[in-house]
C-alpha cells in the first residue's frame, strides 16, 4: 500500500509539472520569451500587443554615444534625426517564429533579433547631425607610417602615428547601422572609422626596409685618383635616401649624378694649364686642348648607384671616357709628340728616348687656319688617306689626326719645311711633315699618345 501511495504521488507530481509547463506555454502564445531583445530593446515577457508602446517609449530618450580614440564622446539624439517607430515593420515575424511549447529554452539562451525596418529617420536630418559631429570638425592630425631616422651611423625606426582623421563615409554607415540596431554606443576605433597608417611596427615590410636602408649606408666607396683618394660613405649616402609611401627606399639619382659631377670638376684634367719642359730647355705653359683625364659621368653614376644598392665596400677608379698617361706632374709622361709652332719644329719621344725630329709646316695663321695649341692625343692612325676641305683635296700616306680633321701627316708636295713658310703658305691647320719623318712617327706611335702643340713667347 505504501509503495502504491508513493507511485501515485510521483505521477501526480509529474502531471502537475506538465500542467504548469503547459499553462506557461499558453502564456507565451501571446508574450515574448525570456531574454528577448529586439533592436536593442528588451521585450522579455512583454505581450505582443504591448510591444509597439514599449518600443515607442524607448525611442523617446534614445541617443547614440560616439566614443573617439582619445576618449572624447559625442552624441546623436533620436529626436534630432526624426527617429520614429515604423508602423510598417516586420516585427510580427519574430513572435510568429516563437513556438510557445519551447519557451524553456529562452531561460538559457539570449533571444536577440534585428529588424531592419523597425525604425526610420529623416535622411537630411541624419546627414546634418553627422556633419556637425566633433570628430569631423576637430583639428586634424594625419595618420603617418613608421618612419626612419639616420642616427650615429645607422637607421632607426620611428613609431607610426595613428592621427584622428575619420573616414566620413565609414562613420556615416556605422552610425546608421548602429541606430537602426538600437545600439547605445559606437566605438569609432572598434568600427574602424579612422584612417590608419599603412605600415606600422608590426609590419614585416618595416623591418625589410630598415635592413635595406642599413645595407645602403654600409657602403663605402673609395675613389682612387693617383695618390689621392675620395671616400663616399653612409654619412653622405643617407642624405640621398628617402622612403616613399610604400615603404620603398629611393636613392635620389640626381644626387648621385651631382656627386660624380663634383668628382669630375675636381679631378678631370682635360684642358687644364700644364707646365711643360720643351726640347729647347724652356719651361712653357700648355693651355687648353683635349688631353687629360675625363670621367664618364653617366656610366659612373650608374655604377655608383649599384655599388650603394649592393652595400659594397670597395676601392676603385671611376669609369673614364679617356685617360692620361698618369696623375703625376703634368700627366704627359715620357712618350709624346712635341710641336713647337714658333720654331716650326717637331720631336717625338718614346719612353724618354728621342725617336725622330725635324722641321714641319703648320697652319697658316694669316688665313685663319692656325694650328690649335694645347695638349691633345692621337685619335687613331691610318695608312693611306685622302684629306678634303673647302677648295682642296690631298692624298697622304701617313694620317694621324688628333683634333677633329686636324692631324699630323706627310706632305710630299712640299720641298721645304720650317722657317716662316707657315705664315704665307701654311696648311689648313694640319701639321705637315716630310715623308721620312711622318713615316718614322707613324711606325712607332700608338693611339692616345699625347701630342703637345705650343707657341713660345
Amino acid at each position: 500500500m505504501t509503495r502504491l501511495n508513493k507511485l501515485g504521488k510521483f505521477i501526480v507530481l509529474i502531471l502537475s509539472i506538465i500542467l504548469i509547463y503547459l499553462i506557461i506555454s499558453i502564456y507565451f502564445t501571446n508574450h515574448y520569451f525570456f531574454n528577448t531583445v529586439i533592436n536593442g530593446i528588451d521585450l522579455s515577457l512583454k505581450a505582443y500587443d504591448d510591444s509597439e508602446d514599449v518600443i515607442k517609449n524607448n525611442l523617446k530618450g534614445y541617443g547614440l554615444t560616439l566614443i573617439e580614440r582619445d576618449g572624447t564622446t559625442d552624441r546623436i539624439d533620436g529626436q534630432d534625426i526624426g527617429l520614429e517607430y515604423n508602423n510598417e515593420n516586420g516585427i510580427s515575424t519574430i513572435y510568429q517564429s516563437q513556438k510557445a511549447i519551447f519557451w524553456i529554452r529562452s531561460l538559457f539562451k539570449q533571444q536577440c533579433y534585428y529588424i531592419s525596418d523597425l525604425f526610420r529617420y529623416d535622411s537630411l536630418q541624419m546627414d546634418d547631425a553627422i556633419s556637425k559631429l566633433h570628430c569631423l570638425n576637430r583639428e586634424i592630425e594625419e595618420a603617418e607610417n613608421v618612419s626612419f631616422k639616420y642616427f650615429q651611423g645607422s637607421y632607426q625606426v620611428i613609431e607610426e602615428k595613428y592621427g584622428n582623421r575619420v573616414m566620413k563615409f565609414v562613420l556615416s554607415k556605422e552610425i546608421k547601422k548602429s541606430i537602426l540596431k538600437g545600439d547605445k554606443s559606437l566605438d569609432l576605433e572598434e568600427r574602424q572609422c579612422y584612417i590608419k597608417p599603412g605600415y606600422t611596427l608590426s609590419s614585416d615590410k618595416t623591418w625589410q626596409t630598415l635592413n635595406l636602408l642599413n645595407k645602403y649606408i654600409s657602403s663605402k666607396i673609395t675613389y682612387l685618383f693617383g695618390n689621392q683618394e675620395e671616400t663616399l660613405s653612409g654619412n653622405i649616402i643617407n642624405q640621398w635616401i628617402r622612403v616613399d609611401g610604400n615603404l620603398d627606399p629611393i636613392i635620389d639619382e640626381n644626387e648621385v649624378r651631382i656627386y660624380i659631377k663634383g668628382l669630375a670638376k675636381q679631378y678631370d684634367t682635360v684642358g687644364k694649364t700644364r707646365k711643360f719642359k720643351a726640347s729647347t730647355g724652356k719651361i712653357v705653359e700648355i693651355k687648353g686642348g683635349l688631353y687629360g683625364w675625363k670621367i664618364n659621368q653617366p656610366e659612373e653614376a650608374k655604377a655608383l648607384l649599384e655599388n650603394i644598392k649592393n652595400g659594397q665596400v670597395i676601392k676603385k677608379e671611376p669609369i673614364y671616357l679617356q685617360r692620361a698617361f698618369s696623375r703625376e706632374g703634368n700627366e704627359i709622361g715620357d712618350t709624346y709628340v712635341e710641336i713647337n709652332i714658333t720654331k716650326q719644329y717637331m720631336w717625338f719621344y718614346k719612353e724618354g728616348k728621342l725617336i725622330a725630329k725635324g722641321a714641319v709646316v703648320t697652319g697658316n695663321p694669316n688665313r685663319g687656319h692656325a694650328t690649335v695649341v694645347g695638349a691633345y692625343m692621337l685619335n687613331y692612325k691610318q695608312e693611306g688617306a685622302t684629306l678634303r676641305g673647302p677648295g682642296y683635296e690631298a692624298g697622304v700616306k701617313y694620317w694621324m689626326p688628333f683634333y677633329g680633321n686636324i692631324g699630323l701627316h706627310d706632305a710630299s708636295w712640299r720641298s721645304h719645311f720650317g722657317g716662316e713658310i707657315y705664315k704665307r703658305n701654311g696648311s689648313h691647320g694640319c701639321v705637315n711633315a716630310p715623308t721620312y719623318l711622318a713615316k718614322i712617327i707613324f711606325e712607332h706611335i700608338e693611339p692616345d699618345t699625347p701630342i703637345i702643340c705650343y707657341e713660345e713667347e
